[in-house]
C-alpha cells in the first residue's frame, strides 16, 4: 500500500489577502529574489522594464539539490492544504486521462507511469510503468478528444509515437507506433518535447526547443538567402543546425503534413491549448548570458504564423547585441508575449484550471485562470523562480500579472530541495506538481469549509 503523505498545512491567519486586493509589484519591485515569493504576491513586468543588456554581469549560478530540512514546508494560499502525494524516480510531465488516471513522463528513466486514484484520495491506489524504453519522453496526449480516446501519444526527444490505448489501461497493449520519425536534423541542446491537438482535433501540435543558447554553430546567411529560406518555411524560422526548432510544429494525427505553426520560440517547454478559446499556449525559456534580469521568461498565446524573436530579436523589437545587424528585415517582425515572468526563473510547467466540481476543487474565481510552474534560475545571480505562479484570465485573455501560488522549495542562497516541473489538475480538482528535485508529486487541494480568496 502506498505510504500516507505527510501534509502541510497553510494556515488560514496567514496576512495575505487575495490577488484582487494585493499591491501588484511593477518594476524593479518585480524582480526580486526568492526572499519575496510568498503566496499572494503579485508582479507585473512590461517591456518598459528591460534592463540594458549586459546591465549586471552574467553570471553562472547553479542550484544545489539537498535534503528537505525538518522545517521546511511548502505555503499555498489561506484555505489550501499541500501533501505528498506520491514519490517516483524523476518525475517531470504530467496529464491526466479523461478516466482519470494519471500518466507521469519519467524523461531520465525512458519511461511512463500511470498513477490511479479516487476522487479525494491523497495518494494512489495503484502504480504502473505503461511504457518504457522510450528515448527521453516528455510530451503526453489522449487522442480523439472526448471520454474514450483511442491513442496515448507520447513526444520523444526526435519523435512522436503513439499506443493504442482504451479507458482504463495501466500498460500499453503492444509496441509503439511511429508517427514522426524525425522532427529536427539534430537533438542537443533543449531535449523536451510538448505535445498537445488543436481545439477541433485536427492537428497535432509538437513544440521543439533550439539546439543551442543562441544559434551558434549556424551558418551565416544574408538577407536575400534568409528570405529565400523563409519562402518554404516560415518568417524568422532557424536554418542548419536550429532548422525545425525553436518552432511550434503542426502535423495531422497521422503525422503527416509537417508545417511550422510558429517560430522563433527559444524552448516552448510546456504547450497547452485553452480550453474554451482554443488558443495554444506556451510557456516559454528565454536566452542566457545577457545579464541577471535579462531577457524575461514568458507564458503566451501563439498566433498561427507568428514570430516571436528568437535569436536575432527578444520580448518584441529588442535586437540581441550578439547577433546585432544580422537580420535587419525581421525588426518589428517579433510578437511581444502576452505575460513576462522574470529572467531565467525557468518556466518549464503549464495547465488550465478547469470548472472543477470534485471534492477538492478550487473555489470558482480560479476557473479559467492558469498555473506556470517555475523550475528555478541558474544564469542569474540571486536565485529565482521554484515555485508556481498563477496567471489570472477572463475569457482566456490573460491581465499580464502573475501570482505566487505555491512557494517553499528554496533553503537558502545556494540550496534548493526540490525543483517544481509541470502541473496539472486532476479529476477531483485537485492541483498536482511534478517535482525533480526531491520526485515528489505534490497534490494541492481546497477545503470545502474555508473562506474562499479572492
Amino acid at each position: 500500500m502506498p505510504a500516507r503523505p505527510t501534509l502541510i498545512h497553510c494556515a488560514a491567519i496567514l496576512a495575505l489577502a487575495g490577488a484582487a486586493d494585493a499591491a501588484v509589484n511593477t518594476g524593479p519591485a518585480a524582480m526580486g529574489d526568492w526572499r519575496a515569493d510568498q503566496p499572494g504576491v503579485v508582479r507585473h513586468l512590461t517591456v518598459t522594464d528591460l534592463p540594458a543588456p549586459y546591465a549586471t554581469h552574467p553570471t553562472a549560478f547553479p542550484a544545489a539539490v539537498v535534503a528537505r530540512p525538518a522545517d521546511a514546508a511548502l505555503k499555498a494560499p489561506p484555505g489550501f492544504t499541500v501533501g505528498a502525494f506520491a514519490k517516483l524516480e524523476h518525475p517531470r510531465q504530467i496529464r491526466v486521462a479523461p478516466n482519470g488516471d494519471i500518466f507521469v513522463a519519467e524523461t531520465d528513466s525512458g519511461r511512463i507511469t500511470v498513477l490511479r486514484a479516487g476522487d479525494g484520495a491523497a495518494a494512489p491506489s495503484a502504480r504502473e510503468v505503461f511504457a518504457t524504453g522510450l528515448n527521453q519522453p516528455f510530451g503526453i496526449a489522449f487522442y480523439p478528444a472526448g471520454a474514450h480516446p483511442r491513442f496515448v501519444y507520447v513526444a520523444n526527444n526526435n519523435s512522436v509515437v503513439r499506443f493504442a490505448y482504451s479507458s482504463g489501461d495501466l500498460k500499453a497493449r503492444g509496441e509503439p507506433e511511429t508517427i514522426v520519425p524525425k522532427l529536427a536534423s539534430t537533438t542537443g541542446g533543449h531535449t523536451t518535447r510538448d505535445i498537445e491537438f488543436s481545439a477541433d482535433g485536427r492537428r497535432l501540435l509538437v513544440s521543439v526547443g533550439s539546439g543551442s543558447n543562441l544559434a551558434e554553430g549556424m551558418p551565416a546567411k544574408t538577407t536575400a538567402e534568409a528570405q529565400a529560406w523563409e519562402a518554404d518555411h516560415l518568417q524568422g524560422s532557424a536554418w542548419g543546425r536550429e532548422a525545425d526548432r525553436a518552432d511550434v510544429l503542426s502535423f495531422t494525427p497521422d503525422g503527416g503534413d509537417e508545417h511550422i505553426y510558429a517560430s522563433g520560440i527559444r524552448n516552448c517547454v510546456s504547450l497547452r491549448v485553452h480550453p474554451a478559446t482554443g488558443d495554444p499556449w506556451c510557456v516559454v525559456n528565454e536566452r542566457d548570458s545577457l545579464g541577471d534580469d535579462m531577457p524575461f521568461d514568458y507564458a503566451t498565446r501563439v498566433k498561427a504564423g507568428g514570430f516571436y524573436g528568437w535569436p536575432w530579436y527578444y520580448i518584441g523589437n529588442h535586437e540581441d547585441p550578439r547577433l546585432k545587424g544580422q537580420r535587419p528585415d525581421l525588426a518589428g517582425k517579433a510578437i511581444v508575449p502576452d505575460v513576462l515572468i522574470q529572467a531565467h526563473s525557468a518556466a518549464l510547467g503549464l495547465t488550465f484550471y478547469p470548472s472543477a466540481k470534485g471534492p477538492s476543487a478550487f473555489p470558482a474565481s480560479y476557473r479559467g485562470d492558469a498555473f506556470v510552474v517555475l523550475h528555478g534560475s541558474w544564469n542569474r545571480s540571486k536565485r529565482t523562480g521554484y515555485k508556481v505562479v498563477r496567471l489570472k484570465l477572463k475569457n482566456g485573455v490573460p491581465d499580464g500579472t502573475y501570482e505566487d501560488f505555491l512557494t517553499g522549495f528554496v533553503v537558502d542562497d545556494r540550496g534548493v530541495w526540490g525543483r517544481p516541473v509541470a502541473a496539472a489538475v486532476a479529476r477531483d480538482g485537485a492541483l498536482l506538481v511534478t517535482d525533480d528535485g526531491s520526485g515528489q508529486i505534490w497534490r494541492v487541494t481546497f477545503s470545502a469549509g474555508s473562506p474562499a480568496p479572492r
